[in-house]
């Protein structure tokens, strides 16, 4: 009997949460580990049970930019469409808080679409998500400042944390944004000195 109860972020039948957790395999991640690379293979989906996951976009020169974070309850639809296709990942998966996973088997989804049509529904309402937080990244990096930028993903990494304490590098933040460390650095002090925040090494904290 698996002891390893599921939480999703749309409610779906007990039925459909069992045949998940019976198909799935559980596994665990510390902060900063990656469980999907770019060009991997897709050979399952991941559902986060507890933590979270940023997903991030880079490029050849090696620069990055945070596209969205995956919570408990969530799962990656870029992940669950590219499986479908046989693709690779697009995309790099890496843990932002320590996370527990369910990893669902890509031959064990035409399974559930066939048996359980409410799958698909969560599905489409996680993808739904997924693309107006995309618009909202796009929106973000075309009309705003990256120091208006930099304040919504300390605004957001806090949410996600439940905490106005963040234990995060300069360089994280960069790579988050797209952008450089010195840059981040120096909008850091910026907002240190409007009072926004508390810098102390590795640790950020909001003050409003």
């Amino acid at each position: 009997m698996h002891s390893t109860q599921l939480a999703l972020e749309f409610r779906v039948s007990k039925e459909l949460k069992a045949k998940l957790l019976e198909y799935s395999i559980v596994k665990t991640y510390r902060e900063g580990d990656v469980i999907l690379s770019e060009n991997a293979q897709i050979r399952s989906i991941p559902m986060v049970n507890r933590g979270s996951i940023r997903v991030m976009r880079t490029e050849k020169d090696g620069r990055e930019i945070l596209l969205y974070y995956i919570k408990a309850g969530e799962s990656c639809v870029m992940s669950f469409l590219g499986g479908l296709h046989n693709e690779t990942s697009k995309l790099k998966a890496e843990v932002e808080e320590d996370a527990e996973i369910l990893f669902l088997p890509i031959d064990k989804v035409p399974l559930l679409m066939r048996d359980y049509p409410e799958w698909l529904d969560y599905i489409f309402k996680l993808y739904h998500k997924r693309f107006e937080e995309l618009l909202e990244v796009i929106n973000a990096v075309a009309f705003k400042k990256v120091d208006e930028r930099l304040l919504l993903l300390l605004n957001k990494k806090a949410e996600l944390a439940q905490s106005k304490t963040l234990f995060v590098t300069h360089e994280q933040l960069a790579n988050e944004l797209g952008t450089a460390r010195v840059v981040v650095s120096r909008l850091l002090k910026q907002l240190e000195t409007n009072g926004e925040v508390k810098l102390e090494r590795n640790k950020i904290t909001l003050l409003r």
